[in-house]
């Protein structure tokens, strides 16, 4: 005799936090018309990368989807509204560790190409500047695995990056 269906959800487990890796999303608003894309320059009092000049970036909270994830953290570092549904996945980093991130992250970088808004510091104690720059000219001092995403989304391909591996 079969087993009645339930709707309850599995009993969950308790997650192997010392095994996690952490979830990011960061996002490329492409400009397509200017070939222009939104760039945060990290500031002195930034966790990581001071100086540097990223994507909005930013951790997944417990529960959220990568997309909300992606959303929520452009919104808050840049004033910037964009749609999930909007969202395509342009490239995948893996890195071994990384700053809160002792065992390492996946950061899923989308690209969007509609959003509401105009791009605007609104993480100050974070960022030094957020800014429009055209895709021919980026600063050098580009943080590496923005930089090798940034390289894979233009050249026309998606893919999986690897930081530092013992084989990238």
């Amino acid at each position: 005799m079969a087993q009645p269906q339930s709707d309850a959800q599995p009993e969950v487990l308790p997650p192997a936090v010392e095994s996690m890796t952490v979830l990011v999303a960061a996002v490329i608003v492409h400009d397509r018309d200017t070939n222009r894309i939104v760039l945060l320059q990290r500031g002195r009092n930034a966790k990581f990368a001071q100086g540097k000049w990223d994507l909005p970036v930013g951790k997944s909270e417990p529960g959220e989807p990568i997309t909300e994830t992606a959303v929520r953290e452009l919104h808050e570092e840049t004033g910037l509204t964009v749609k999930p549904e909007a969202l395509e996945v342009a490239h995948i980093v893996h890195g071994a560790w990384g700053v809160e991130a002792p065992n390492g992250f996946l950061t899923v970088v989308f690209a969007a190409h509609e959003w509401i808004g105009e791009p605007e510091n609104r993480e100050p104690h974070k960022h030094a500047q957020v800014r429009w720059i055209h895709a021919d000219a980026f600063p050098e001092n580009l943080v590496a695995t923005t930089a090798r995403a940034l390289r894979h989304y233009l050249e026309g391909g998606s893919g999986v990056s690897l930081h530092g591996w013992s084989s990238s």
